[in-house]
Formats: C-alpha cells, structure tokens, sequence
C-alpha cells in the first residue's frame, strides 16, 4: 500500500493548483483520506480531510479557497487551490490514517512522499 501526490509547483499569489494523491495496493477501504503541509522552519498541519461519505473538514486558513474531492472506486483524492497566498508555500502531504485491504491487514498511519508547492510573484 502506497499513496503517491503530484501536482505542485511554482504558481503566482492569486493562482490556482491542483494537488492528486492516489492510493495504491490491494486496497478495500480507506475511511478518510486528507492533506497537511509543512513549511520551512514549520510544524505540519492539517489542512483538509475527506471521508469515505463526503464529509470534508478545512483548516481555517484555507477555507473558501481550497476544496477537497475524492474520487470513489479509484482511491484518489485531490485538493483544489484557489486564491493562493505566499503563506501557502509548503510541502503538502496526503495522508490516509488507515487502510484496509482485501487480505483484512490494516495499514496505518499513510503519508505520501510530498510535493512541493511555493507561491511567490
């Protein structure tokens, strides 16, 4: 099981991004999948979570500007960026607290590798 994200990079204040994560494995269920970030000199954070059902929860920083999706059946979810800022700038990270496959092993505490988004003119 492995989840990896792309879609970062170098955007303008006022610019859009659109991050993916896709879950790999021989995955039956993953309950809630999310994103966090860290910026330099930072603790990471919280930024947005997805459940299974649909219900998302933001951080305040990012609220009517970032909207997070899941896609059902692929495992995939992304995050929709609007309104960037600089304070944006970070390495963002999908996470997953818990997959499930189909041989009943639980997989625990997923991150991906990051990617790096930076907002500056």
């Amino acid at each position: 099981v492995q989840l990896q994200a792309s879609g970062g990079g170098l955007v303008q204040p006022g610019g859009s991004l659109r991050l993916s994560c896709a879950a790999s494995g021989n995955i039956f269920n993953i309950a809630v999948m999310g994103w966090y970030r860290q910026a330099p000199g930072k603790q990471r954070e919280l930024v947005a979570t997805i459940t299974g059902g649909g219900s998302t929860n933001y951080a305040d920083s990012v609220k009517n500007r970032f909207t997070i999706s899941r896609e059902k059946g692929k495992n995939t979810v992304y995050l929709q960026m609007n309104s960037l800022k600089p304070e944006d700038t970070a390495v963002y990270y999908c996470n997953a607290p818990l997959i499930v496959d189909y041989s009943s092993n639980y997989w625990r505490d997923n991150w991906g590798q990051g990617t790096q988004v930076t907002v500056s003119s």
